[in-house]
């Protein structure tokens, strides 16, 4: 079977480096057991072939094109079983790993965000993710509080992860190149077991927040402070002084994780 047509519509842009290949696959830290690992939009198998050399790894895959698929098959020994032809972002992850596992891939950009809310969704069973994305997200995602590109995502998955920014790509190694450079980064789940707040309020406030990431937090946040006000019976009085509070006259890109859980009690 030739190889497979990068589609756009799939956001597909093949590595073809196998330096950086290696060095992606090496980046997924060993288990003291066969680990189960699922690896993301697989492609024609530029990271699988040294995944499978891997003896501490139980390999599954999940890919959602189907000339990836059958070039797998055909290319690859043992595919049958491993290799599932599904839409990561709706797989139920908790059918086909009942215990931890890890992620690995060379992610879409298009769709680069969404697997990691959908890691989120799984951070109890999730310990580790190795992946590439567009440069300018793998910036993001490691950025500390008072950066410019400091966001939702980097507030969410860090207080739950520690995120390593490991190495940058670019863009000539891949097939088609893309128009921009890309990035390795690890997620490592850390030891917070519970944020101490209403967690969906959290992720609420963090998401509000930044929807007006260029005004003081009192402006996006009044809703939120309006039905506190409501529950508790304050004046409107009172409710002016809660947002005169120190924390909102600031804007939401200088908040660590720590500020907003703290916030979000406030708030509860």
């Amino acid at each position: 079977m030739a190889e497979v047509r990068a589609k756009k519509a799939l956001g597909q842009h093949f590595l073809t480096d196998q330096k950086i290949a290696r060095a992606i696959v090496e980046a997924l830290r060993p288990g003291a057991a066969p680990f189960p690992v699922l690896e993301v939009g697989p492609g024609m198998g530029v990271l699988t072939q040294y995944l499978l050399e891997r003896e501490d790894l139980d390999l599954r895959l999940v890919e959602i094109d189907s000339e990836s698929v059958a070039y797998l098959l055909t290319h690859f020994q043992g595919m049958q079983g491993r290799l599932m032809e599904a839409d990561f972002l709706t797989l139920p992850l908790e059918r086909i790993f009942p215990e931890q596992f890890a992620v690995i891939g060379n992610f879409p950009y298009n769709i680069s965000s969404q697997i990691f809310f959908k890691v989120l969704d799984y951070k109890e069973r999730i310990p580790e993710v190795v992946g590439m994305v567009q440069k300018e997200v793998a910036q993001r995602l490691a950025c500390p509080p008072g950066s410019k590109t400091y966001g939702i995502l980097s507030v969410l998955l860090q207080a739950w992860y520690d995120i390593e920014y490991l190495f940058t790509v670019g863009s000539g190694c891949f097939a088609p190149p893309p128009k921009v450079e890309s990035a390795v980064i690890r997620l490592t789940r850390n030891s917070r077991t519970s944020l101490g707040c209403d967690e969906r309020l959290f992720k609420a406030v963090v998401k509000t927040a930044f929807g007006q990431r260029r005004k003081m937090m009192r402006n996006p946040l009044k809703p939120l402070a309006r039905a506190k006000a409501e529950r508790c019976g304050w004046s409107e009085d009172e409710l002016a002084a809660f947002l005169a509070q120190d924390v909102f006259t600031l804007r939401p890109e200088k908040l660590s994780v720590e500020d907003f859980i703290a916030l979000t009690q406030l708030l509860s």
